[in-house]
């Protein structure tokens, strides 16, 4: 073919695809392009993983939401369906009383307070643990200046000089640039034996976690079980941190996850846990994630 040949060739294919629109791409792709989301979905041998990606320097904020009843996450997001893009489930709660087990803030002020939670301040099995619990990992949206800037930090940490924080969700154990799990009382040993493990940390399971790249990048990651392998199928949280830090996260933590475990991106809810017979449990939760449109 001729040079002009290939030129007109190249024209049409890119033609097509703008006249088609990038968020219409197989969603086994990145959509990423320059600044916008990407969201990504990997196949594994026991779990698929669905990312989506948050740049820096897109006209996005990830904020946390909250609500007084259990909702899913569809109904979160669809609250704000002109500006909502994606979310993922969030903190932790309790499924009798619909009351949180994770800090929440809000402009700024705290919407969810687990020191008001009875079922578990007056817990007896969980009292030597209070302290820990109450101080676990946290994501969080500081205000500095003109620019939006996140983190993860342990609730008790102090704010940046010069910032101010806008919202935070908490959830844990932190799992880069180190595991927190024991720090955050999801696990605890005696005389080298393990006596607590909250979440099955070493154990296959649906999970949900939030990363953030050294650029700023926000991520948003969900994993699945396979409905064709019910009992046998999910990550563990070691590999959960591995994967997170394969794809450029240097801060991340983990966030509700089982049958909460879920991801919104572009009108389509998620769903990580299946039951023993493989079918998706579409469980209501207690707060997300939301990535919004401030353009």
């Amino acid at each position: 073919m001729k040079k002009t040949g290939w030129i007109f060739f190249a024209s049409t294919i890119l033609g097509i695809i703008l006249a088609f629109g990038i968020n219409n791409l197989s969603p086994a792709q990145s959509t990423a392009f320059n600044n916008q989301i990407s969201y990504n979905i990997e196949e594994r041998s026991q779990h698929t993983i669905h990312t989506v990606t948050i740049p820096h320097n897109s006209n996005y904020s990830v904020v946390p939401s909250v609500s007084g009843e259990l909702k899913s996450i569809k109904d979160f997001a669809e609250q704000d369906r002109d500006n909502v893009v994606a979310a993922i489930n969030g903190g932790y709660f309790d499924p009798i009383n619909q009351k949180t087990t994770s800090f929440i803030i809000q402009q700024s002020k705290i919407v969810a307070d687990p020191r008001f939670n009875e079922r578990l301040v007056d817990n007896p099995d969980l009292k030597q643990y209070l302290g820990k619990i109450f101080n676990r990992a946290e994501f969080r949206r500081y205000s500095c200046g003109e620019e939006a800037q996140y983190d993860i930090q342990p609730h008790s940490a102090p704010i940046p000089s010069n910032c101010t924080l806008k919202g935070s969700l908490g959830g844990g154990p932190g799992l880069l640039p180190k595991d927190t799990s024991v720090a955050e009382a999801f696990t605890a040993y005696q005389d080298g034996e393990k006596i607590r493990d909250a979440i099955g940390s070493d154990s296959l399971n649906a999970r949900s976690a939030v990363g953030i790249t050294d650029s700023g990048d926000v991520i948003l990651a969900m994993v699945a079980q396979k409905a064709d392998q019910p009992l046998n199928s999910g990550i563990s949280l070691p590999e959960l941190a591995d994967f997170l830090s394969s794809i450029g996260a240097t801060k991340a933590m983990n966030l509700d996850g089982g049958s909460s475990a879920s991801l919104y991106y572009d009108g389509q809810a998620i769903y990580g846990r299946v039951d023993k017979e493989g079918n998706e449990i579409q469980r209501p939760i207690k707060s997300i994630l939301l990535v919004k449109s401030f353009s």
